[in-house]
């Protein structure tokens, strides 16, 4: 029996249930059916924040908001205009979904289990009869003269008249064949959220030590970026490195994961304002001793591994330090330097940038500009986004519109 469906969704994600439910509250005669090729569906909501989901961040301002997106920022622009952080939280708020915002900027929901969001969205599909396909991997795709044909792994053959591609991103080039069969240009996916690994440094003997807002910098290119920083047993991780691991993810990759990085641990990226302030230290509590007198809020720990490291024992007083010491603190305070040898991504969260090319896309629809009722939606796309649900906001957001554009 031939199964025939007005619309059909590749990947039973994020962006690929948003879509459908949308679609079918929309236009609820049509009929709509998400197909998966795991078992699994929602399975990157239900890891996401470490099984909370950080929904969405809450930052209103559309233009502020484009600035977390290393690919993708300014093809969002229009798309947010349409539908953004605002429209997401009353579309769940509607559902019976509250959230809540932490001091980060990331939202959650009230309960803070990912589960209520994948239930909202699986509850969604159920009262607009969005039929759930598992287990099915469509191998072949043929454009015929007014629907789709698309066979399965197992012969299995479905047809619809409108196609939304939302199987998430991959980092296996080989992903995206079918897509590069039908004329699209595939940007080489490569990681975008990674941790920076420093095999052998002792740096790491300060696992578990966090510092409030450190700066990072890639040497030898423009990236700079701030925020919360961890040390970890590999080397770094938190906020400020996955932010350099985004916007800097080719530029690192093309060196295979090997460079440097600058760290300021104050918060200030001049030595000599911090040689400045250690001055005015020198000079009104000369009597302590640097190693006990931790300065710049920096945590204990980390504050005398770098006084050690700069030849300075525990007794000498500020009074007593010399040019060449003050100037050997102010450095690694401020401009901390780290060879970087390899990354660490987490495969449950796993973040490509990559996919299909962004300049083939009407950004007002989400339809193909090379082939006619075809969609885009979420990470399959040549869009990322750093960490604190802006990737989820761009599944919301991508998903909405292609909803709208197959419905009218």
């Amino acid at each position: 029996m031939e199964k025939k469906y007005d619309i059909l969704v590749i990947g039973g994600g994020a962006a690929g249930f948003f879509a459908a439910v949308n679609a079918a509250a929309f236009s609820p005669g049509m009929k709509i059916a998400i197909i998966e090729k795991s078992g699994k569906i929602l399975q990157k909501v239900l890891v996401s924040g470490g099984g909370r989901c950080n929904v969405t961040h809450a930052c209103f301002d559309n233009k502020e908001l484009i600035t977390n997106y290393p690919r993708g920022g300014k093809e969002l622009l229009g798309p947010f205009s349409k539908f953004s952080t605002g429209d997401t939280i009353d579309w769940f708020y509607q559902r019976g979904v509250e959230m809540h915002t932490e001091e980060d900027g990331r939202m959650f929901p009230v309960t803070d289990d990912s589960r209520t969001i994948a239930q909202c969205l699986l509850t969604e599909a159920e009262e607009n009869n969005v039929e759930i396909i598992r287990n099915t991997e469509i191998v072949r795709f043929e454009k015929q003269e007014k629907n789709w044909k698309l066979t399965s792994k197992n012969s299995e053959e479905f047809f619809c008249r409108k196609l939304l591609i939302a199987h998430g991103g991959s980092p296996k080039l080989s992903s995206y064949d079918h897509l590069g069969r039908f004329g699209h240009s595939i940007i080489p996916p490569m990681p975008s959220l990674f941790t920076f690994n420093m095999p052998g440094n002792k740096i790491t003997s300060l696992m578990g030590v966090s510092v409030e807002h450190a700066i990072v910098k890639i040497k030898g290119t423009s990236i700079e970026t701030s925020g919360p920083l961890l040390i970890t047993h590999w080397g770094m991780s938190g906020p400020a490195i996955l932010k350099a691991s985004s916007f800097g993810a080719r530029e690192i990759g093309k060196r295979n994961y090997q460079f440097r990085t600058i760290i300021s641990w104050c918060g200030l990226d001049e030595v000599n304002d911090v040689v400045e302030e250690i001055e005015a230290t020198r000079k009104n509590e000369g009597a302590q001793t640097v190693f006990a007198n931790t300065k710049f809020n920096l945590p204990r720990r980390l504050w005398q591994f770098l006084v050690h490291r700069c030849g300075i024992d525990d007794e000498m007083n500020w009074a007593d330090m010399k040019k060449t010491q003050i100037e050997k603190l102010a450095a690694a305070l401020a401009a901390d330097e780290y060879e970087v040898n390899g990354k660490t991504t987490f495969k449950e969260e796993f973040v490509t940038c990559g996919g299909v090319s962004l300049k083939e896309i009407d950004f007002r629809t989400m339809e193909s500009t090379i082939v006619k009722d075809l969609y885009f939606a979420g990470e399959v796309l040549d869009i990322d986004a750093v960490t604190g649900g802006f990737n989820f906001q761009a599944a919301w957001t991508t998903g909405w519109l292609a909803a709208k554009g197959m419905t009218t």
